[in-house]
């Protein structure tokens, strides 16, 4: 990565802190409306626009962890500082739980799913503009003074983060292991019929369903559609406990939320832009806002697909709530 000054550095990590926040939040809407063109909303047909959808989905998430270990081990925002420092314990247990989780998301997952649909180009261009954005941010949040301040004094909250995160990744893998098993089941059969994960067969009310897709059972599938978003919202949520301090104590989250009312704020200057809302809480927000919308569509996809075969009683990410 090209080295700013002190200065540049905190330019460039207060105006990346708050138009990842802003965009976010404006786009998320948006996905109620539109589906990102992948997965099971994949396009058909052959356009040179089309992407293979295994190596574009290696390739857009391994810039998250590239960034992340470039900025952590350069540390910009300890530039200029007068004494030099080596990061604790702490902010490197945390920083392999990030790798870990991308060494599951960028690599291992996408080398074991039997197949992925393609992937229309714009889905990894956004991919890699928001992993660059969010591996610099946290990168450089993690290796900061600030960081190595807070993490330094004994907090009972950084255990009690760290287990919340290795429950949410336990239940990210077990939840995708899920999904793996249907496409494996799937594409074992001659026939190319799809299965539910019990093993039977669906009747093709739809012969449109793609044959790796099917009606997923057991764990949190029984209350949930989408456990495995729940689930990595869940990690991310004890990750940016164990990490960094409550932004609600503040009025930082709200501040965020009025740029959707108060379009004169973005205009204000990027340092003074909700100060206790650091890159940690900042994933988890996005994260919410940009996966929320399509947990709901995919909820909607199952049920019209599968019609009365598709459990009623399941909600859509939050279990018993929505």
């Amino acid at each position: 990565m090209f080295k700013l000054s002190a200065n540049g550095a905190k330019i460039a990590y207060n105006a990346c802190r708050k138009w990842f926040t802003i965009v976010s939040m404006m786009i998320g809407p948006v996905l109620f409306v539109i589906n990102a063109p992948f997965g099971r909303f994949a396009l058909n047909g052959k356009s040179i626009f089309l992407l293979d959808g295994r190596k574009s989905w290696i390739v857009m998430e391994l810039v998250s962890p590239l960034m992340f270990i470039d900025t952590f081990l350069n540390s910009p925002l300890s530039r200029g500082e007068p004494v030099s420092f080596e990061p604790s314990l702490a902010q490197y247990v945390l920083a392999g739980a990030y790798l870990t989780h991308y060494l599951n998301r960028a690599i291992v997952s996408p080398l074991r799913t039997p197949s992925r649909s393609k992937s229309h180009i714009i889905v990894p261009l956004a991919g890699v503009l928001f992993n660059t954005l969010n591996g610099f941010l946290m990168g450089t949040y993690l290796s900061s003074p600030a960081a190595f301040a807070y993490l330094s004094r004994s907090q009972p909250t950084f255990f009690v983060g760290l287990s919340i995160w290795a429950i949410g990744f336990a239940g990210n893998l077990i939840h995708d292991e899920i999904l793996l098993n249907i496409r494996r089941k799937a594409n074992s059969k001659p026939d190319g019929k799809a299965t539910r994960s019990s093993g039977k067969t669906t009747e093709n009310e739809d012969e449109n369903i793609p044959e790796h897709y099917a009606i997923p059972y057991g764990m949190l599938y029984k209350y949930i559609s989408y456990p495995n978003y729940f689930c990595e919202w869940i990690e991310w949520f004890g990750y940016a406990l164990a990490a960094s301090p409550f932004p609600f104590d503040t009025p930082s989250l709200g501040y965020a939320v009025k740029t959707l009312r108060s379009p004169s704020i973005i205009f204000e200057p990027s340092s003074v832009f909700a100060p206790r809302l650091t890159p940690p809480w900042i994933f988890l927000l996005n994260e919410i806002v940009l996966m929320l919308p399509r947990a709901y569509k995919g909820h909607r996809w199952y049920q019209e697909r599968f019609r009365d075969s598709y459990p009623k009683e399941r909600k859509v990410i939050v279990p018993f709530v929505w």
